[in-house]
């Protein structure tokens, strides 16, 4: 349910998020602190709620999990990984129904961008997560990674061929067969993150991305994300398609109109 503005409604009926939503954004936190944000099928139902709202009223999406507070002394993480408890008693059928990785699919199609802000722990699952978003921005403690072979499965929530196109297949090949574990810093030499800020910094750099973002047109910016994420061989007509309609969209008339106003002054 949401109210007239579009706004989720009743942020407390979800147990393993905490979401905030404003005009143009919605920040999702990780919140199964206990187990360090490990990925649990309520937590999967609650990102298909937050999904299935955002297809409909799109807006960026901002997600995080706990930040580390040096002052107190504690340690930040997004997520663990998949729930191990759950993965015990899970068989061939939840396998093949793609429990993660049907979720994770959805993220990285959503109409606006998806921002991971990354701190701490992202393993596993919680890897796989950050890759289906289209920008990532983390911390020195960021420590990124695919144990999965090590528990006797393997990564099949994206991380075989998104990570692949994301760092190359040498380190790609590294993380997921060899137990590599990415730094915050070599994340960003290798192009995993975009950006590396100190943990305190972490959401006011993912929230002034997202700021970025929203200065853009809606429907430009939505136009061009699915244009980018297409097949090679969708190209170009994807692009003559996408940039027909917005040749015709208001947005576009007053926004050229503008920038030949401040021209003239």
């Amino acid at each position: 349910m949401k109210d007239d503005a579009g706004h989720l409604l009743d942020p407390a009926a979800f147990a393993t998020l905490v979401v905030t939503e404003g005009a143009d954004r919605v920040a999702v936190q990780l919140n199964r602190p206990a187990v360090r944000n490990a990925i649990d099928a309520q937590m999967v139902a609650e990102l298909h709620a937050v999904c299935a709202h955002l297809e409909a009223e799109p807006k960026v999406l901002i997600l995080s999990g706990a930040a580390g507070d040096e002052t107190a002394g504690t340690k930040g993480f997004f997520a663990s990984g998949a729930d191990i408890a759950e993965l015990l008693g899970r068989r061939r059928e939840d396998a093949l129904a793609g429990i993660n990785s049907g979720l994770f699919e959805r993220i990285s199609g959503l109409p606006m961008p998806v921002i991971a802000a990354l701190d701490g722990y992202a393993l596993g699952g919680g890897a796989e997560l950050a890759y289906a978003a289209d920008f990532r921005i983390g911390t020195r403690e960021l420590r990124l990674g695919q144990p999965e072979i090590s528990l006797g499965i393997m990564a099949a929530a994206g991380a075989t061929w998104r990570l692949k196109e994301l760092v190359g297949e040498p380190i790609a090949l590294q993380m997921l067969l060899a137990g590599r574990t990415l730094t915050g810093e070599g994340a960003l030499a290798v192009g995993l993150i975009t950006e590396l800020v100190e943990a305190p910094e972490l959401l006011t750099a993912a929230h002034a991305l997202a700021d970025r973002i929203c200065a853009q047109d809606p429907l430009a910016v939505q136009a061009t994300k699915r244009a980018f994420r297409a097949p090679r061989d969708a190209h170009p007509e994807i692009d003559n398609q996408e940039q027909a309609a917005l040749f015709e969209s208001p947005a576009k008339f007053q926004r050229m109109q503008a920038f030949l106003d401040r021209r003239k002054k």
